[in-house]
This record gives structure tokens, C-alpha cells and sequence, in this order.
């Protein structure tokens, strides 16, 4: 077996600089030439920003997998659109789980693991997972934003680290994302018509208030922000 190729080297603070105000279709086919190919890939879990990246892919017609994390806890309509999107993009979709089905992992972890300690729930069900699966890559390309929490605000175009983040979102709103789903009929998590603004595992998401903040939803009443995956690299 040949060695893996060297790590991509990216001055991220340089980058973000040369992108600011750059169209995601810019920061994309940006992102495709600075990376050795097969070393990057597109991190999703399927929500609306992810719907926007899929489409300037295609666009500009860059080819990425893309790596979703089943912590075999989604709600079965996120599993359904993960699978029409698969479908509709003709994706290379890599799948991380925790365990081989729910029942493995519960003997694994016990039932309802979140409720008697979340951020062990969270390593094992989602950052473990996910650390797996980008082993081999030299950076990835999130759909997060600025506007979706405070610990995002100060989010880079081209976030730093041993393995860089491109983030082509950062610097669009909910408003952007939305508008421009609905401009171009782009397929989205019907539970979104529900209420839930950001949509996790079933156990942990709730639907929010016109008035609350788009990432209220998730891990409600926790004081939990992020979990964790973005952290790796």
C-alpha cells in the first residue's frame, strides 16, 4: 500500500483574507484546487446549508464524498431526505456509525446514555464516529455560519488547525440560505415545516419559538453549544 499523501499545506488566515466577500462557488473551487485530491470531502448532516453547498457543486462542478454521521438516533425523516439527496446528487456518501445497529449500541452504552452523561453521549455517538471517518482527509468543507450561534460568530471563511475547515457559509445568514432554497426548489428536512430550525438527534432537538434563536433547539436547557465534531483536526 502506497503512504498517504502529505498534508495539504494552507495558510488559513492568508485564505480567509483572499476570500472574504467570495461567493461559496468561489470558496469551493478554491477549496477543490488547494487540496490534494481524494484528501478533502464535504461534512453534512444534512441541513439546509448543506442543501445550498450540494448545489454550487454541482455548479461548478466539483466532486467531494460526503460524510454524514448516523449516531442511529436521527429522526427517520432525516434519514429519508439523507437518502433523496443521495439519490437526487448521486453522491459518494460515507457513513460513519457508532455501533453496528441501536440495540449494539445500547448494549454497547446502555439506553438513553444522553440523559446520565451528554458529552459521553456525544463523544461516543458523534465526535468518535466522525474522527474515524476524516482520518485520511487533510481538511473538510462545513455549511456553518456566523449567525447561527455565538460560538460561531467569529467564525473564518478558512478556519486554522492540523486539518483545515473551510466554512463557504460564514458569511451568509438564515435569511441567505433559505432564500436561496427556495429560489432554486432545493430539496430540504421536511421537519423543518415543523418548527425545528436545526435539526440533531431525535432525543435532543425540539422545535423552537419564532422568537429563539435558530440553534435553541438543540441540546435545549443543556448549556451545550457544539458537539464536538468540529473540534477534530
Amino acid at each position: 500500500m502506497s503512504p498517504p499523501a502529505a498534508p495539504a499545506r494552507v495558510d488559513a488566515e492568508a485564505a480567509s483574507r483572499a476570500l472574504a466577500g467570495a461567493t461559496p462557488r468561489a470558496v469551493i473551487r478554491w477549496a477543490a484546487e488547494a487540496f490534494a485530491p481524494g484528501r478533502l470531502a464535504l461534512v453534512s448532516a444534512f441541513g439546509p446549508g448543506s442543501m445550498v453547498l450540494l448545489h454550487f457543486m454541482e455548479e461548478a462542478g466539483v466532486s467531494l464524498p460526503v460524510v454524514f454521521v448516523d449516531t442511529l438516533h436521527h429522526f427517520p425523516e432525516t434519514l429519508e431526505h439523507v437518502e433523496r439527496v443521495r439519490e437526487r446528487y448521486r453522491l459518494d456518501l460515507r457513513v460513519a456509525r457508532p455501533a453496528e445497529s441501536l440495540a449494539a449500541f445500547e448494549a454497547a452504552y446502555g439506553p438513553r446514555l444522553w440523559e446520565r452523561d451528554l458529552e459521553a453521549y456525544q463523544r461516543v455517538a458523534k465526535v468518535e464516529p466522525f474522527a474515524r471517518a476524516t482520518a485520511e482527509l487533510d481538511g473538510w468543507i462545513t455549511g456553518r455560519r456566523r449567525d447561527q450561534s455565538a460560538s460561531r460568530a467569529g467564525l473564518p471563511v478558512v478556519e486554522g488547525g492540523a486539518r483545515p475547515r473551510v466554512n463557504p457559509l460564514a458569511e451568509w445568514t438564515r435569511d441567505d440560505v433559505w432564500g436561496f432554497i427556495r429560489m432554486n426548489d432545493l430539496p430540504y428536512n421536511p421537519l423543518h415545516d415543523q418548527g425545528y430550525a436545526s435539526i440533531g438527534d431525535a432525543p435532543l432537538t425540539t422545535p423552537v419559538a419564532p422568537s429563539e434563536h435558530e440553534r435553541f433547539g438543540r441540546w435545549r436547557g443543556t448549556g451545550m453549544l457544539e458537539c464536538g465534531i468540529h473540534a477534530v483536526g
